[in-house]
């Protein structure tokens, strides 16, 4: 492939006006790396929507092809753990923010920042489930180490129907939790119910000022809002109880009290899903590959087009986007699709809207 197209976010440098527009590259174009990649799927995230919108200053420099997730074909290695055929995944490390990301029929990047592609999953499921469920992931192992089980009492999943919190609803309640799941869009309910939520909690119990201590209702959480719905779940948190933390859709702010911490014993936990190290990567896609429930997973799925990036930035910031949504790298306005590994076709392609947006 000697030239490729990529989605680019360009700034006037004078005015500060942004654009985004389809570009025609060249492999002289891309950045610095060591291997090269021909990419057959992405996806958005809440993360790839803020940078597209520029609603949050998550570009770092100009010009930038976005996309903080991508899976496909190594062709070109200068790296000795990388070869040429390898199927790999790649998020985080920068990648749609400081250094080109997924939103590209090929890319080039550190063979450091490579995830194996787990046996027995394709492209298009590994960015099914991509940063959003990876976080998930890493989340649900953040909780572990504080030995809360499913007879503890119920689980809280915050945003669950955006990305993070549609995985974190499946792989909690596969393992056994009774999940609580909380949206602001009771027409949700039967897909939350769908992937596993035990009960639906309306979003506006979480929105007003917490109290340092309110009733306990739940052993532990995955939070990824932030801001008051983060400070009412810690509230609310059982004593000896854990949080983790891995999103901030509601803000970046936390209005809460040192009470649950000291009080009830109460733990929060950070989930850094960008720089996490690369054994605990390869353990997270890797118990994903063996725990998560693929029919949970294709329903919670939409695939689009190259073309249809931007709309969807715009709609997932807007809250209007539920569960995942792959981006077959391939399938551009006006030729045919690239073909791609066996199994890898798009399993559909239309968007489904109606849940609240999550982070990342």
């Amino acid at each position: 492939m000697d030239r490729f197209k990529a989605l680019m976010i360009s700034r006037d440098e004078a005015t500060g006006d942004r654009s985004v527009a389809i570009a025609d590259l060249g492999p002289d174009d891309l950045m610095d790396g060591d291997v090269d990649i021909d990419v057959d799927f992405s996806t958005v995230n809440y993360k790839d929507g803020l940078a597209i919108t520029g609603k949050a200053p998550v570009v770092r420099r100009f010009p930038m092809i976005p996309g903080i997730d991508l899976c496909g074909t190594v062709t070109a290695s200068r790296h000795p753990a990388a070869a040429v055929g390898d199927r790999v995944i790649v998020n985080g490390w920068g990648i749609g923010e400081t250094h080109y990301g997924g939103y590209a029929e090929r890319a080039r990047v550190s063979g450091g920042w490579l995830v194996p592609l787990p046996a027995g999953f394709t492209c298009a499921e590994a960015m099914a489930i991509g940063t959003a469920g990876y976080t998930a992931m890493l989340a649900v192992m953040a909780l572990e180490p504080f030995g809360i089980g499913p007879e503890k009492g119920p689980v809280v999943v915050t945003g669950a129907a955006g990305g993070v919190g549609s995985l974190a609803v499946a792989l909690l309640s596969d393992t056994g939790f009774a999940v609580h799941a909380v949206t602001g869009r009771p027409g949700e309910a039967d897909y939350l119910k769908g992937l596993g939520a035990a009960a639906i909690v309306d979003r506006a119990e979480l929105t007003g000022p917490a109290r340092p201590l309110a009733g306990e209702r739940w052993a532990a959480g995955i939070d990824a809002v932030g801001g008051t719905v983060l400070a009412n779940v810690l509230s609310m948190t059982m004593a000896g109880g854990a949080v983790a933390a891995c999103g901030n859709a509601a803000g970046m702010d936390l209005p809460a009290s040192v009470a649950p911490f000291i009080l009830r014993g109460v733990s929060l936990v950070g989930v850094n899903s960008v720089t996490a190290p690369q054994a605990k990567r390869v353990e997270a896609w890797n118990r994903l590959a063996r725990d998560l429930d693929r029919r949970k997973l294709a329903a919670m799925t939409t695939t689009i087009g190259l073309d249809d990036i931007v709309a969807t930035a715009g709609d997932i910031v807007a809250g209007k986007v539920r569960g995942r949504t792959v981006v077959a790298i391939g399938q551009v306005a006006g030729r045919p699709p690239r073909q791609t590994a066996a199994g890898d076709d798009p399993v559909r392609r239309h968007r489904r809207t109606g849940g609240p947006a999550t982070a990342p």
